[in-house]
């Protein structure tokens, strides 16, 4: 290890405590074990700069460094200088604390439940992730299900879905991963949802999005009409003269939201012809002199 722990980090001594933080947290992250597996110089260089950071984080063993009192590992100067040789003897280093681990304990990332358990004798560290795929229908994805998920040894894993998932959400199913190393917590199971299109509804945000057809009688003047919704079909009404694009909002209709509220369902009508030539329609329109020219904002 170098003899300078500024050096091992990178930093200028001037660094402030929370650049040297931001700084640690980065190498930290990079360098971490669990992270590189089977990597030793990647393990070493950790230890390196996890035991730098140890000493530079508390502004006592800090000061003393500069003042040139203590060494790069902790150790006095002079009066122990085969301080290393005795700090194993069942007791905890001198030098040893959790000082800088703390700023992880509010993330969700692998650092910090294993960062801590680490310095304390041993390799004590938390299992890995473990990461499935499980296609979903686009009304369980809104109403919420329950399925399973086949893993490798054959046996299931069975995942509730809740109301609202999103195409691509992570559904994070504690424990479930592989088991920890030297008695660590298991991993999680993280299942990423992919969400099938249906044929009727699309989404977007928590509202569902619809095309109805509505006949030219329908539309004229005005109906009742049946619409489909994720939670089963409701009746709306068709206002009269209601023009093709024009979109009527059904309030709660939509995608149940986290909070125990919904969105809306928003229906665009679609003005449609008969499939059949009508010729009493035909003959009517024929005689039909529309007060108004539909384009005239269009000519110039």
């Amino acid at each position: 290890m170098s003899t300078d722990p500024y050096q091992v980090l990178g930093v200028d001594k001037g660094i402030s405590q929370d650049d040297l933080q931001k700084a640690y947290r980065k190498l930290a992250k990079k360098l971490h074990p669990d992270l590189n597996p089977g990597n030793k110089a990647s393990e070493e260089r950790f230890k390196e700069v996890t035991a730098a950071y140890d000493l530079l984080a508390d502004p006592d063993k800090r000061a003393r460094f500069d003042r040139g009192e203590i060494d790069a590992s902790g150790a006095e100067r002079p009066q122990h200088r085969f301080y290393r040789d005795f700090a194993d003897r069942g007791e905890r280093h001198s030098y040893s604390s959790d000082a800088g681990f703390a700023d992880f304990a509010d993330t969700d990332d692998i650092l910090s439940q294993i960062f801590g358990s680490e310095r304390r004798g041993g390799m004590r560290m938390r299992g890995h992730d473990v990461h499935y795929r499980l296609a979903l229908d686009f009304l369980d994805a809104i109403n919420g299900a329950k399925r399973q998920v086949t893993l490798p040894d054959g046996s299931a894993l069975e995942v509730t879905i809740p109301p609202g998932t999103r195409d691509g959400q992570v559904l994070r199913l504690r424990g479930k991963g592989r088991p920890g190393v030297g008695g660590g917590p298991p991993g999680d199971a993280l299942i990423e949802v992919e969400v099938s299109p249906h044929p009727v509804f699309s989404r977007k945000g928590n509202d569902i999005l619809v095309d109805l057809p509505i006949s030219l009688r329908e539309a004229v003047l005005g109906a009742k009409v049946t619409v489909p919704t994720p939670t089963g079909a409701v009746t709306m009404t068709v206002p009269k003269w209601a023009n093709s694009g024009r979109v009527l909002r059904l309030k709660g209709k939509g995608v149940p939201g986290p909070d125990g509220g919904h969105g809306d369902e928003l229906v665009t009508l679609k003005v449609m012809l008969p499939d059949k030539p009508d010729p009493e329609l035909e003959k009517f329109v024929a005689g039909w002199r529309p007060a108004d020219n539909p384009r005239e904002a269009m000519e110039t």
